[in-house]
């Protein structure tokens, strides 16, 4: 179960000392790659499909030139964001030229790369240039991501560093296992602005993940404006859990973020949970509430006790409103309607109301995701279920969820005691909770989402999804040490071939981008499960 537990008073001491000095987590600067010597070549995260090395790498110098297809104007915003990136550290101009000339850092989308698929890429590096070509623009960006992490770590300081800039020789040619690979921030328990959330999309990036899923509605707080029922923001969105401001988006400030994960190639997936995490909605309006009397706001951490009034004409109005407009905001084909932990609803009443609710989804022209409760009723043609038991799950639950894949639909593997990354690493670790274990860094990445859940076809995974609830956290800085080292492991499930999965040669590509978030300013968590680099002597 998604089980929330109010955090301990030790728990809630320790918050407000990380809140004090949240930087100090992880902190620690990492030994930088020796200076002209490349990253070896694949040495990134996740791991690439394919890696041919050659003995003679490229060299960024003053006089290189960013290469784009003057046709393409994908090729071209990728090229400046590449530039924008390498700039700073290494204090060269690195103009965005439509040259076809040969040298220089080259990117191509290609409509003749049809095997690298709508997300794959080939780089190639020799002593004249460092190549990257894709089919599709997703996939370039993607190969520019891995042109990142072939440079030293010291490529992602804002101030002028020293050189030399190698790319290691050879050709990387990549293409992802999954299409969904997702985290999920949760905005709901503590709001977190437009700027935290592009700080977000920014490292989710950096590992090639596709999917934000926004948690926008909950208990505590509901946080995206709803023009035909403003109060919902207004008034619903007003708190947090244990009191304070919260917040909400505009839909400009919404579409802001959508924007935003578009330009690093994010589809922004906003869930709106229902039938049960409602309390904030109805809190704002009364006639949504079966007894026509609205209760209080809620700040606290228990779940399960909310529930829309499924036999209410309004419920339905409501929800249609709600997802209406919400659609009508986001691009993107995915719309989450949540689906967990109503244990306020009789099961007959989720049924109908899933029934009913799921038409309204595809009425706006949007796919169907839920949290794989949505399997007790009766999944739409093309759903998607997000299962997030654990191993100890029930055989009954994971056959229930597994019968639904087996009939058709489509599974996001997200396993709390795996993926949740708002799960406390030990007993000692400051923020978090522990409902369903502690994860250390080795348990969130060994084990294989393709034959995770018995009796679901292997052809059924979409793929896989890191969530981030936020009970504890209410900082950036908190968000950076909950997810680092346990995101970029997750993000491998995703991208990399089963056949490339081992722990132990994973843990020393993983050491290596300790000095990354150093310069990226990430304050991560120094699991002992990882041989991280040793620190600078002072």
């Amino acid at each position: 179960m998604r089980k929330h537990r109010s955090p301990t008073a030790a728990l809630l001491g320790a918050l407000l000392l990380v809140a004090a000095g949240a930087g100090a987590l992880g902190a620690g600067s990492a030994a930088a790659a020796p200076a002209g010597e490349p990253v070896p070549l694949g040495r990134i995260v996740p791991a690439p499909a394919s890696v041919t090395p050659a003995p003679t790498p490229y060299e960024i110098t003053a006089k290189t030139r960013i290469r784009v297809d003057d046709r393409s104007g994908d090729a071209r915003r990728i090229g400046g964001y590449l530039a924008g990136l390498l700039r700073p550290a290494t204090g060269y101009r690195l103009p965005v030229t439509d040259s076809a000339a040969r040298d220089g850092i080259r990117l191509k989308v290609s409509a003749e790369e049809t095997a690298l698929g709508a997300e794959g890429y080939r780089l190639t590096s020799d002593g004249r240039s460092v190549t990257v070509v894709a089919h599709r623009a997703a996939g370039l960006f993607h190969g520019v991501q891995t042109l990142r992490q072939q440079l030293p770590p010291r490529i992602e300081s804002t101030a002028r560093q020293p050189g030399p800039w190698l790319i290691a020789g050879g050709t990387v040619q990549d293409v992802p296992r999954y299409a969904w690979r997702g985290a999920m921030l949760d905005v709901a328990r503590h709001f977190f602005t437009v700027d935290q959330v592009k700080r977000y999309i920014d490292q989710l990036a950096l590992y090639k993940v596709n999917k934000l899923h926004l948690h926008l509605s909950d208990d505590q707080g509901w946080r995206i404006a709803v023009d035909s029922w403003p109060r919902l923001a207004t008034y619903g969105g007003s708190t947090q859990v244990g009191g304070g401001a919260g917040g909400h988006y505009t839909k400009a400030q919404y579409r802001e973020i959508v924007r935003y994960a578009a330009s690093r190639y994010l589809e922004v997936v906003p869930e709106i949970d229902m039938p049960s995490h409602t309390n904030a909605a109805l809190a704002s309006y009364a006639d949504l509430n079966c007894d026509g009397v609205a209760p209080p706001l809620y700040t606290g951490t228990d779940v399960g006790f909310s529930s829309l009034c499924v036999g209410k004409d309004l419920t339905y109005d409501f929800v249609d409103d709600v997802i209406r407009e919400v659609a009508a905001i986001t691009p993107g084909r995915y719309l989450h309607i949540g689906g967990d932990e109503a244990h306020s609803t009789s099961h007959e009443d989720y049924v109908t109301f899933m029934n009913r609710v799921q038409p309204v989804v595809a009425k706006y022209g949007k796919t169907v995701v839920g949290w794989h409760q949505l399997t007790e009723a009766t999944p739409v043609a093309g759903a998607l279920a997000q299962y997030w038991g654990l191993d100890s799950t029930s055989a009954a639950e994971k056959a229930q969820v597994a019968k639904a894949a087996q009939n058709g639909t489509g599974l996001i593997i997200s396993p709390a005691d795996r993926t949740y990354l708002d799960m406390q690493y030990d007993k000692d670790t400051p923020l978090g909770l522990h409902w369903a274990g502690y994860v250390e860094v080795q348990r969130s990445y060994d084990w294989d989402p393709g034959n995770y859940l018995p009796g679901a076809p292997s052809s059924s995974v979409r793929g896989v999804e890191a969530p981030m609830w936020a009970e504890t956290l209410s900082t950036s800085a908190h968000l950076d040490y909950m997810a680092f080292p346990r995101l970029p492991g997750v993000a491998e499930l995703g991208w990399s071939p089963a056949a490339t999965h081992d722990w132990d040669t994973y843990k020393v590509r993983l050491a290596a981008q300790a000095p990354r978030w150093d310069a990226l300013g990430i304050g991560y968590y120094r699991s002992p499960q990882v041989p991280w680099p040793a620190a600078e002597q002072k």
